[in-house]
């Protein structure tokens, strides 16, 4: 009996470890914000948007440089337009998990690997693979072409199979990554909603002060946006027009999260969202995000809306389609639930007669206490559900953490 218990603790330890693991997932912003030697780097990975496209990957390595090593980059490319340096920076998100450990037991000694500039499309032929080189003292070294290779300097943070953050020695490049790359075309968002169906939103951001170009100024920062079809903005066109100003600019707002998600991130996220009507004010403007296999539904205390389509979905904008106007219970009440039909008079008269055996004057027990002042049912619902997710997993390591106190 013993001999199984020991047998069976390393199975539970292990259980243990990959509960806390999901139940974090991985943050490159926030790991490397622990270490201010890659302050730099961390920045352009963000205004770039790399850091998002490496927090939606399961399984990457992330070949950080310090520092100095970046102000080395930028000093020999003072012409490097931002979408360059993001070719640049993509060579050294490397698509497979590389961690310290691996590193030293490389078959043959080297291994040929892909980078996020390989899967953006951008790289002509194999410019976006980097070759990785074990050598008998130790030393590992990294390269992206002819030029000189960069050297492993350490391991920064390791979520094994899943993250691995190490330090080289100084930045890759390539030809094919520093060539110039042409900016995007500014996307009118107010002309592809008018195509594309929702022609009466688009209409009252264009008319409605400061509405428009609080959409546009942010799409650079990342930008996801709601747009009601027209057949349901038509019949919400009286409830707008009664609202002020100020309710107004805020209800439009509330149609756009300051953060880009692609549809497989709302695919796959539960939770309450900040939207562009947050900002700036001490009211809320919160919506929950929610999925059920491919649908997703956005709610609010007043209306629960489904994804309906997309219009764009290109980093750093999305733009999806939905099949209800989003009413904030900021500007809006929730429906009143129905009142319940009246009992038929014989039950009446069967719930009114004493029970045998009891006594006529026992006194009724007090009604239950009410639930949260406000709350309505799918709000509440939405809340029970995103919490029952984020609890899962710790739910599964406190039940292998209690097998472990009783095998020990």
């Amino acid at each position: 009996m013993r001999q199984q218990q020991q047998l069976l603790l390393p199975h539970l330890l292990s259980l243990l470890l990959l509960c806390v693991t999901l139940s974090r997932g991985h943050n490159i912003t926030r790991i490397l914000a622990q270490h201010p030697e890659f302050s730099t780097f961390n920045h352009y990975l963000t205004a770039t948007h790399l850091a998002g496209e490496i927090n939606r990957r399961l399984t990457i390595t992330v070949l950080a440089v310090d520092n100095p090593a970046m102000a080395a980059l930028l000093t020999a490319h003072p012409g490097l337009s931002l979408y360059s340096l993001k070719h640049l920076l993509s060579l050294h998100v490397l698509v497979d998990y590389f961690g310290a450990k691996k590193l030293h037991q490389l078959t043959g000694g080297s291994a040929l690997t892909s980078t996020l500039f390989q899967a953006s499309g951008a790289a002509p032929d194999t410019a976006g693979f980097v070759n990785i080189s074990d050598y008998r003292a130790g030393h590992v070294l990294f390269s992206a072409s002819s030029l000189p290779a960069s050297a492993f300097v350490k391991s920064v943070e390791e979520i094994p199979y899943n993250l691995s953050v190490i330090q080289i020695s100084s930045a890759l490049s390539s030809p094919a990554a520093e060539a110039p790359v042409t900016a995007p075309a500014q996307v009118n968002l107010t002309a592809l909603m008018a195509r594309k169906g929702c022609a009466t939103f688009a209409g009252l951001l264009a008319a409605t002060a400061d509405a428009e170009q609080t959409f546009a100024s942010n799409i650079d920062g990342g930008l996801t946006a709601f747009c009601p079809l027209d057949e349901a903005m038509k019949p919400f066109l009286p409830k707008f027009k009664n609202l002020t100003a100020d309710g107004k600019l805020s209800l439009l707002l509330y149609h756009a999260i300051p953060v880009y998600y692609s549809v497989e991130m709302l695919k796959t996220g539960n939770g309450v969202v900040n939207t562009l009507a947050t900002d700036g004010t001490s009211r809320n403007y919160n919506l929950t995000v929610q999925n059920d296999g491919n649908q997703v539904t956005l709610r609010t205390r007043v209306t629960v809306a489904t994804l309906m389509g997309t219009l764009i979905d290109e980093d750093p904008l999305a733009v999806y389609t939905i099949d209800k106007v989003l009413e904030p219970m900021e500007l809006f009440k929730p429906a009143e639930p129905p009142a319940p039909a009246p009992a038929p008079e014989t039950d009446k008269r069967a719930a009114a007669a004493p029970k045998a055996g009891t006594s006529t004057s026992a006194k009724a027990s007090p009604p239950a206490p009410a639930g949260p002042e406000g709350q309505p049912g799918d709000q509440k619902a939405a809340d029970e559900s995103a919490a029952i997710r984020s609890g899962v997993y710790w739910s599964m390591a406190a039940a292998a953490a209690a097998a472990i106190v009783v095998v020990a």
